[in-house]
């Protein structure tokens, strides 16, 4: 059976429709697989050196999160150095990038058909449609010039969805990630309505000069956000200047922010620039704005107003050009109302605010992010492939996970850690039994702890009591995930490593 031209025709047709891109590629492939009759099916966009999946069927839905390097994918670097239709040999010896991550069945993977089709606008390679099936001559009775009917189709769905991401960009707002297309960063992963929204938000105000209050919970990614933001501006040539201010002793947060002169206190032995001139020209990202004390948020504020300061030690004025970032987990406006904010640096640094959503609130994005962190844990560890098993995948998705993203990242990487002491550097499955989540899940669905149940315990034993309580669970908990490891702990639980031993001893926890 060849392809008709009037299926070509309809599927052509069907993609002029006023959908959105992604509903627009989902229609493609899903077309295209009932017109091929095969058994997986990807369209991936081209960037930065990796293939990025756009709409997938026929494979595990973790394969969206995916990001595949070519450098660590022969077979997809084959196809993008290609330049026309590739055709891999049933006993082809480069291992595929769709290791264990075909559906249903992952009996017949190592012998199947595999066809790649580069895509390309003005002979620019911009994605890649691979076409997989279980029987060897699947696709023996399409000619290549049927083929490059596809990817013609293909390609021209690809490259209109581009033009209209780079119209967006000049008008109105980029929903593109800025982060995903540079090298070994982190990037802003998911597809919900949340995330969507999230992405839309960046793009809005990355462009202007305004400052940004991140909020969200502990391990949502407010970091990732402030990053995409500062990539997305026109501060992006110059510098992104961290400071956690949950870290700073009192003692020394003020020259940290602002500098000092030698000879300004002991062991003030050299000048020293501030965080707000190492920014300068760029921008500042504060992260746990609300663990500033009255009297810094004070200095903090003269500078956001007038555009200039003073190193400790120094009476001459510096000017600086600065945007401000900040970030907390706090709610800022209740701190304000108790007199342990300042209402006015509130104001200031909350023209713009923006909110991260927790994962329980987009869990149709934890499928990505277990791909995504699937795939850079199989890069790191050297590992032949890293799949889900369906059932551990239904395990993720059931979890509240209340360290957020960050706590699903330290999950799977703990998981992969185990699956590989167990099952060597090939092909790695990850099982229900190398993650520590199913009590968890258990107990939350029996005894959930409601905000009721919580105020409720806490009357009875005291507030402090219940806290230390609390406190004493989480690191007890977070200590298990990391085997013991208490640097690693802290830096999950975001606190000094000193302070946190010592936080350990006096609740009896070391």
């Amino acid at each position: 059976m060849s392809l008709s031209m009037d299926s070509l025709a309809r599927i052509a047709l069907d993609l002029q429709w006023g959908i959105s891109n992604q509903d627009r590629f989902q229609q493609l492939i899903n077309s295209l697989r009932q017109l091929l009759l095969c058994d997986a099916l990807a369209l991936l966009r081209y960037e930065g050196q990796l293939f990025r999946p756009l709409a997938i069927d026929g494979l595990t839905p973790d394969v969206l999160g995916r990001r595949f390097r070519l450098g660590e994918h022969p077979r997809l670097e084959a196809i993008a150095r290609a330049g026309d239709v590739v055709r891999f040999p049933a006993d082809s010896q480069l291992p595929d990038p769709y290791d264990n991550l075909i559906l249903p069945s992952r009996e017949q993977l190592k012998v199947h058909a595999c066809i790649g089709l580069p895509l390309f606008a003005n002979q620019t390679l911009i994605g890649a449609l691979t076409i997989d099936g279980y029987d060897p001559a699947q696709f023996d009775h399409f000619n290549d010039e049927e083929l490059r009917l596809i990817g013609a189709l293909a390609s021209a769905a690809l490259s209109n969805a581009l033009l209209v991401e780079r119209l967006e960009q000049q008008t109105v707002a980029p929903i593109a990630n800025p982060l995903a297309n540079k090298p070994g960063a982190d990037e802003i992963v998911g597809l919900s309505s949340g995330m969507l929204q999230l992405k839309k938000e960046i793009g809005v105000v990355a462009g202007s000069d305004l400052n940004v209050l991140i909020m969200g919970e502990t391990g949502v990614g407010k970091e990732l956000v402030a990053k995409a933001i500062h990539l997305a501006s026109p501060r992006a040539d110059h510098p992104l200047v961290y400071l956690n201010c949950a870290a700073l002793p009192e003692s020394v947060a003020e020259s940290e922010l602002f500098g000092h002169v030698k000879g300004a206190f002991t062991g003030a032995i050299h000048h020293r620039a501030g965080k707000f001139e190492m920014a300068d020209q760029g921008t500042l990202f504060l992260d746990e704005i609300g663990e500033l004390s009255l009297t810094l948020q004070a200095k903090l504020l003269r500078v956001l107003q007038y555009g200039d300061l003073q190193r400790i030690g120094d009476d001459r004025s510096l000017k600086v050009n600065v945007r401000i970032l900040a970030a907390t987990n706090r709610d800022l406006k209740g701190a304000v109302l108790a007199g342990q904010f300042r209402a006015d640096l509130y104001h200031r640094l909350s023209v713009f605010p923006i909110t991260v959503p927790a994962l329980r609130e987009r869990q149709e994005d934890i499928a990505l992010l277990s791909g995504f962190f699937c795939e850079r844990c199989r890069s790191q560890l050297g590992l032949g492939s890293l799949a889900l098993s369906k059932a551990a995948l239904a395990l993720l998705q059931r979890y509240p996970w209340p360290g957020n993203v960050r706590e699903l990242e330290h999950a799977i990487h703990r998981a992969a850690v185990l699956a590989r002491a167990e099952q060597g550097l090939g092909e790695v499955l990850l099982k229900p039994a190398y993650f520590s989540l199913e009590a968890s899940v258990q107990a939350d669905s029996q005894n959930p702890l409601t905000p009721a149940k919580a105020a409720t315990a806490a009357l009875a034993v005291g507030l402090r009591d219940a806290t230390d309580e609390f406190q004493g669970q989480l690191i007890r908990q977070a200590l298990e995930s990391f085997g013991g490891n208490w640097s690693a702990t802290a830096r999950h639980l975001q606190i000094d490593s000193g302070n946190l031993h010592r936080l350990a001893k006096r609740l009896g926890v070391k």
